[in-house]
């Protein structure tokens, strides 16, 4: 699975360096800058799991290329937004200076904007995909309430709008869901949406995943927080501490939330019962998320 891993990341690479403006496109800062923001080193998990979960279901990789740049430009637009100063006010992203310090702020705004509509237009375009339109239109559907308010925005808002506040668990939950879980079900249930004959046992069994895995993937990135590494993480650790935000450890413990991630991890492998050895590399993956140290 490390092999295969490394191969999903180069794969998604090449796929979305194929939609970027190419090397003479102006205007040249904005160029550069979407460049520099998508094609640097980072865990792709969100693409790894479309690709994962496509093989698992016998779907062609080139099928699977269009979702799959679609969510990692989605992730990346929202890593650059977050980073911004009226946002979490991050300088170091991926091993090296956030957007808004290697170009400036206004560029930064603009490069997640225009990632974000090239994600729907791939998903729209790409003649690789299944030319099912009913099915293209629901594969946007889905990116877009993952993407917006009820989503990863709701859940950015949500964080935002929590610091200096007491949440309980169940709050808490809730935002991880939002803010990160909604994009890692989006993943899943994008590759679903590729297969032509999925039974509904299977799809629910790959959704109930979908969302076990994604909140694991959120307790593990507060973990790392803490106890992490920044050299290997490549991003600043300690600042969900100085922002005074809640997070797993903060609101529940260390243990507790260990043992959290634990749990969703044991619940992600149950929901696969339907699934024979095929889908081992899904449950690997969520042992993976779990146990990842950056």
């Amino acid at each position: 699975m490390q092999g295969r891993l490394a191969a999903y990341q180069r794969r998604v690479g090449s796929a979305i360096e194929t939609w970027l403006p190419d090397a003479d496109d102006t205007p040249g800062r904005l160029r550069d800058a979407m460049r520099y923001c998508v094609l640097g080193d980072g865990k792709r998990i969100r693409p790894v799991l479309v690709y994962t979960t496509g093989e698992v279901l016998g779907v062609p990789l080139a099928q699977l290329d269009g979702p799959a740049c679609a969510i990692e430009l989605i992730h990346a637009y929202s890593l650059v937004h977050d980073d911004l100063p009226a946002m979490d006010d991050d300088d170091l992203r991926r091993g090296r200076p956030t957007c808004h310090h290697a170009f400036d702020e206004a560029t930064a705004i603009l490069v997640g904007d225009v990632l974000q509509v090239l994600a729907f237009k791939i998903l729209a375009s790409d003649p690789a995909m299944l030319p099912d339109a009913v099915r293209r239109l629901r594969m946007i559907e889905l990116l877009a309430d993952a993407s917006g308010s009820r989503g990863m925005a709701g859940g950015q808002a949500t964080d935002l709008a929590a610091a200096g506040r007491q949440l309980d668990l169940a709050a808490l939950e809730h935002m991880h869901r939002l803010k990160t879980g909604a994009l890692m079900h989006a993943s899943v249930m994008l590759a679903a949406l590729s297969a032509l004959a999925l039974d509904e046992r299977r799809r629910d069994g790959l959704s109930r995943y979908a969302s076990s895995i994604g909140l694991a993937f959120q307790i593990r990135d507060d973990i790392l927080d803490v106890e992490g590494d920044e050299a290997t993480l490549g991003k600043s650790t300690g600042v969900d501490r100085a922002r005074d935000k809640p997070t797993f450890p903060s609101v529940a413990g260390m243990p507790a939330a260990k043992a959290r991630a634990l749990q969703l991890h044991r619940e992600a492998v149950a929901a696969l019962d339907a699934f024979d050895a095929s889908a081992d590399p899904l449950r690997w993956l969520s042992a993976f998320i779990v146990e990842r140290s950056s």
